[in-house]
């Protein structure tokens, strides 16, 4: 079967995933979920230096070094920018990317991706090179994470290094020669019927649309794990 590498977004790490995993490997599948330096369990590694980089280099070595290929290759929120990265250096590897409400790369050779989230969720704390997570955050893109799951995630996410966010990529191929899948999330903010229309740029495979917030792989990881396997056979 094929090795399902899921990289988080903002303020998560693997963690996040652990719901929609057993449903992956109950196929027979292999996860390996990602958490990037200065996230999740790696929070102790945070340090102002830490970007874009960082987090390829935390995908391409597990790669390398759990010798992987088959590779579905899944980025949510800003990680769709590592997954374009990843999937960018190492075509040879890479079944298929899926990005997961999230950033979706440009066909071009110029840089990409750059943003800033102080913008939609205020200043840094004083001092600071990180995005803090809050209930405010939660409310504003996760309104369906309720319960048992919205203290889970309240607990477990950690301030987001904003150079992730700030640091642009900029990819050697042309993204149309790439294996792509989308999933689009409804209850976030984003116009997904302008999206699926192509109003926002063209997109390049099949999709799916969910009824959640920004984070389906909490609210309904059944229902995402499907979709995963799915564009795997596509």
């Amino acid at each position: 079967m094929y090795n399902y590498v899921l990289i988080p977004g903002a303020w998560l790490g693997g963690w996040v995933w652990s719901k929609v995993d057993p449903f992956l490997v109950r196929k027979g599948n292999s996860v390996f979920p990602i958490t990037l330096t200065g996230m999740g369990d790696r929070i102790h590694l945070a340090r102002p230096e830490i970007g874009m980089d960082t987090a390829i280099d935390d995908v391409l070595n597990v790669v390398k070094f759990n010798d992987l290929d088959d590779i579905v290759l899944v980025g949510h929120s800003f990680a769709g920018k590592v997954a374009a990265a990843v999937a960018d250096r190492i075509p040879e590897k890479i079944r298929l990317t899926v990005y997961l409400d999230s950033f979706r790369p440009a066909d071009t050779r110029e840089p990409q991706g750059s943003f800033d989230p102080t913008e939609e969720f205020g200043p840094l704390p004083k001092g600071s090179f990180s995005v803090p997570f809050s209930e405010k955050v939660l409310e504003s893109i996760g309104k369906d994470v309720t319960g048992e799951n919205r203290k889970w995630m309240l607990d477990k996410s950690t301030p987001w290094p904003i150079r992730f966010a700030l640091d642009p990529i900029v990819l050697s191929r042309s993204t149309s020669n790439s294996r792509v899948a989308y999933v689009f999330c409804t209850q976030t903010g984003d116009p997904v019927d302008e999206i699926i229309q192509g109003k926002w740029g063209k997109l390049l495979g099949p999709y799916r649309i969910m009824d959640t917030g920004h984070y389906p792989m909490v609210t309904k990881p059944g229902e995402l794990a499907k979709h995963l396997l799915e564009f795997s056979e596509i």
